[in-house]
């Protein structure tokens, strides 16, 4: 099942053909700034995403392992992307507010869940994960 999706002025636009089982939500600083609360994203593999339109993205290095995007006429965060060495490099972490029907994609977990201010809580029965077991996850990948 193919989906698409733009940022709010439709200067980028983009067609996602990888399958999309689920979504996370990030509770990082780097998110929380990125985003303006709780990031929600889907990883789509490097070679799952076309553009139709996309001369408008700007991406910004914001950590040694990561990049992020955003449309560079109105400001609509787009992905995160892993640059880092690795079996997943390459990895888009597409906002799941960018798709035109986000529907059908459950939350499968939180990130970085002892960082989430305690304004809000999200509702549901799924895997929780610390920052320091978010790292030593992507160490453990690192030297596979």
């Amino acid at each position: 099942m193919t989906r698409t999706g733009s940022c709010l002025c439709g200067a980028v636009k983009f067609t996602i053909s990888a399958p999309m089982a689920e979504t996370h939500a990030c509770h990082c600083s780097m998110c929380l700034k990125w985003s303006g609360g709780v990031a929600l994203a889907f990883e789509v593999p490097k070679d799952g995403v076309t553009f139709e339109a996309g001369d408008a993205i700007k991406a910004y290095q914001s950590s040694e392992w990561a990049e992020r995007a955003f449309c560079d006429i109105c400001g609509s965060g787009l992905y995160s992307r892993l640059t880092a060495p690795g079996p997943k490099q390459g990895t888009y972490y597409w906002n799941l507010g960018t798709l035109d029907d986000p529907s059908g994609i459950p939350l499968a977990g939180e990130l970085f869940i002892d960082a989430k201010p305690d304004g809000y809580a999200l509702a549901g029965d799924h895997h929780r994960m610390t920052g320091a077991e978010f790292f030593a996850m992507i160490e453990a990948a690192a030297r596979k």
